[in-house]
């Protein structure tokens, strides 16, 4: 179902456009087979080009991503688009609205964009702040309920930073103090970010031009938006814009792809875990097809609801050989998809119904050996710390608790 239908702004649309210098279009058969399959799946289902010559850099926590964000918002020199769903009145918030205002300062083009539900983690809200500073901000559909509520639908999940048209982080990570474990937080938070250089970064930066004329009718163009790109890496990556508007439903099939072509190993990290049935069923038969298939959670969530839920249907991919492994405080809200370590699909969404139909996400899918194989260190360390679940242990839960499960399970489409 189309829940949000987009009315252009009534300004030329080739002002969207991204410039075409160093965008070439990779063919499904760069990547190698089986992951030739899933590219022409993506050609089908995504309307954005596969493309070669991209440098990704996982970057772990608030530690790692934060201080190269904002080491690139000091070096803006033409353009900054910023777009989160939490944005905190925190230290971590403060750091950002004072490099956001520095680079108003300089003359640099800055337009950042807030979910509006996403804004109420803090008060006052914090585009209050920005706006005193001088930083052009917009909430993303405003709503008139008062208070936040965690399991808001049609929110905007994405987390976006494009600096110059040049350089990009995309990933799970909010901009809050929880994220800097180097801090102690009160309520620290795990995650993985990523940064993204070459090519495809003009499509990240024409998701954020396209959120910020739906909501401000403002176009922006020109090469302090689109540059023209050269080849900076070896991944081949193509960017999936999702969300309950024209884009429906294309992460999931590209999720679904990607467990029908996997041959050896497929490795989900997510901190919400309900996928519809036939997502389960995917996963089942690639367990049964001899792919080793680990799910990993958290063990401690921080929506008891979702975690409840998630524990009424683990039985469904333990019972087909996957393997569920729960990691240790402090919650892990990292993201990560990675088959065969040679296809690694990254970004804000989750396996839950609200980020696969119901929110407006954003993923970045990467063929690259040499990132595979780092990002499966990254899940090997998380793994080496996470305690596995059986089946055993879940038939044992008491019937109080398997009953509080399965009528939380029955909740899950709204989770």
């Amino acid at each position: 179902m189309n829940r949000i239908r987009r009315r252009a702004a009534g300004l030329p649309q080739d002002r969207l456009r991204p410039a075409t210098g160093g965008r070439r279009p990779a063919r499904a058969e760069e990547v190698g087979e089986p992951l030739a399959a899933l590219a022409r799946l993506g050609e089908r289902v995504n309307p954005l080009p596969l493309l070669s010559g991209n440098r990704v850099t996982p970057l772990l926590d608030g530690d790692e991503a934060y201080p190269a964000m904002l080491a690139a918002i000091d070096g803006a020199q033409r353009s900054v688009g910023l777009a989160t769903y939490i944005f905190d009145r925190d230290p971590v918030g403060r750091r950002f609205l004072a490099a956001l205002a520095r680079a108003v300062g300089r003359g640099v083009e800055v337009r950042v964009l807030v979910d509006a539900v996403g804004l109420r983690y803090s008060w006052p809200a914090m585009d209050r702040e920005l706006r005193r500073a001088g930083v052009p901000v917009a909430r993303f559909l405003p709503t008139r309920l008062p208070w936040k509520i965690p399991y808001a639908n049609l929110r905007n999940h994405r987390k976006l930073l494009i600096v110059d048209g040049r350089r990009a982080f995309t990933g799970g990570m909010n901009l809050r103090h929880g994220h800097l474990l180097g801090d102690r937080p009160r309520h620290p938070v795990q995650d993985l970010h990523f940064g993204v250089e070459g090519p495809a970064v003009a499509e990240l930066q024409e998701l954020f031009v396209h959120d910020w004329q739906f909501t401000t009718r403002e176009a922006l163009g020109g090469e302090g938006w689109f540059p023209p790109l050269p080849e900076r890496g070896p991944v081949v990556a193509r960017v999936i814009a999702d969300g309950p508007d024209e884009d429906f439903d294309r992460l999931r099939w590209t999720l679904l792809g990607a467990l029908a072509v996997a041959t050896r190993s497929v490795s989900v990290v997510t901190p919400y875990f309900l996928p519809d049935q036939a997502l389960i069923t995917a996963l089942g038969v690639a367990a049964l097809r001899g792919v080793e298939v680990d799910i990993l959670l958290p063990e401690q969530n921080n929506l008891r609801l979702v975690q409840w839920a998630a524990e009424a249907q683990l039985w469904q991919v333990l019972e087909r050989g996957c393997r569920v492994h729960l990691t240790p405080p402090p919650f892990d809200h990292s993201k990560l998809l990675l088959v065969d370590e040679g296809w690694a699909l990254v970004g804000s969404a989750n396996w839950d119904p609200r980020s696969l139909r119901l929110n407006f996400e954003v993923g970045v899918e990467c063929y690259d050996a040499a990132l595979g194989r780092r990002l499966a260190g990254i899940v090997a360390a998380k793994r080496s710390a996470a305690r596995e679940v059986s089946l055993a242990e879940l038939d044992a839960r008491p019937l109080a608790v398997r009953l509080r499960d399965g009528l939380a399970r029955l909740l899950s489409p709204y989770l």
